[in-house]
């Protein structure tokens, strides 16, 4: 009897030590699996996110202004790639402003600009050389051309680099003879002009033109759109998408109802998934199960966990946790509520668990993430 009794105990202990084992694995393989948003937050927090191995060289772009150029156009281009690196922990673009003769350039606006250096400062060569280069034209910009400006636009040719136009900027690349059987945009009022001087470029009906090395648009709503056709080549979807979730929110639609627009308005998910996703929006303090969630909208569970899976490439559950999570991330960063409160208004049963769950995502405490935004 004895040593039946002993033998049980040791199965005992064996079936407690292997069932510790799953859920150890279990649990490690959650908590690795939390560091990684799916797409739709991962576009909303991506600046906040630990920053990747290996620190990229920021990719440098030049803007040289004609006297009188568009400010609207060239502040639509610039904020492009403001906003790129804001949306990352390392900064992906750095840019510099060139005048033809003078530091100090007039804008449309009869402003006076000052610039980070004039055109024969502008570097070709060495590490600090420009690798993207744009004219930024504007309504009352001359139409002759600047000799220094075509011999430096040649010579960035030659180097292979990109260049780029806003509002009639692209005249100055048909006098360097750039655009020769080529396509490109510029502003209506120009066309005749650009038709009459220069019968091998093909001036385009669209109000932007990307190719492989010229791009070009017409005015400022396209300048920034150019500007992201133009991010997407270098840096890639991810990036464009982040910037898109910060400057799209203003958007007006086609009834000219000024209605802001959120990342989960895609036209694409079905109603039911954007009703559900509104539901979780609105109820980020005490969140709904799935249960509740489909007895709301009239589908079923299984119907809802597809439809996460079909278009958000996740689950309900953790989709509703990552909206938390960046509900509370603003929070924390915008407000100075404590992070004890936060964890309530965003649905945690306890400041513990909140913690973790932040720092499963964004690799340090609620605490110490505030700490380094307000430093």
């Amino acid at each position: 009897m004895p040593v039946q009794s002993t033998l049980k105990d040791r199965y005992y202990v064996l079936g407690l030590l292997v069932r510790l084992f799953i859920i150890t694995v279990v649990v490690m393989s959650e908590s690795k699996e939390k560091r990684h948003f799916n797409t739709l937050m991962r576009d909303a927090n991506s600046a906040f996110l630990p920053a990747h191995e290996g620190r990229e060289t920021p990719v440098k772009v030049g803007f040289v202004l004609l006297q009188h150029f568009s400010m609207m156009t060239f502040t639509a281009a610039v904020d492009a790639l403001v906003t790129a690196n804001l949306v990352r922990t390392a900064p992906l673009f750095s840019f510099a402003t060139y005048g033809l003769d003078s530091k100090t350039v007039k804008s449309d606006l009869a402003i006076d600009i000052s610039t980070s250096a004039v055109l024969d400062q502008l570097p070709l060569e060495g590490d600090e050389a420009v690798e993207v280069l744009i004219v930024c034209g504007g309504y009352r910009c001359s139409h002759l051309e600047h000799s220094p400006l075509s011999a430096l636009l040649k010579s960035a040719a030659k180097r292979n680099l990109v260049l780029g136009s806003l509002w009639n900027g692209a005249i100055a690349l048909a006098q360097a003879g750039l655009l020769d059987n080529q396509e490109c945009a510029l502003h209506p009022d120009n066309h005749a002009f650009m038709h009459e001087q220069f019968d091998k470029v093909r001036v385009s009906e669209r109000v932007l033109v990307v190719s492989d090395k010229r791009v070009s648009s017409a005015g400022p709503s396209s300048a920034l759109e150019m500007m992201l056709v133009l991010i997407e080549q270098i840096r890639g979807k991810d990036i464009v998408r982040a910037i898109r979730e910060i400057l799209s929110c203003d958007q007006v639609a086609e009834s000219s109802e000024a209605k802001l627009v959120q990342a989960t308005d895609d036209p694409s998910f079905p109603n039911s998934l954007r009703n559900i996703l509104q539901l979780m929006s609105a109820n980020i303090d005490e969140p709904l199960s799935v249960d509740e969630l489909a007895s709301y909208v009239g589908v079923s569970r299984r119907r809802i966990e597809r439809l996460f899976q079909a278009h958000l490439e996740t689950t309900p559950s953790r989709y509703y946790l990552e909206l938390r999570i960046t509900h509370a991330r603003r929070l924390l960063l915008q407000s100075n509520d404590s992070v004890a409160n936060i964890a309530v208004a965003c649905g945690f049963l306890s400041t513990t668990h909140f913690s973790r769950c932040f720092k499963d995502y964004f690799g340090a405490s609620p605490s110490l993430v505030r700490q380094r935004h307000r430093s």
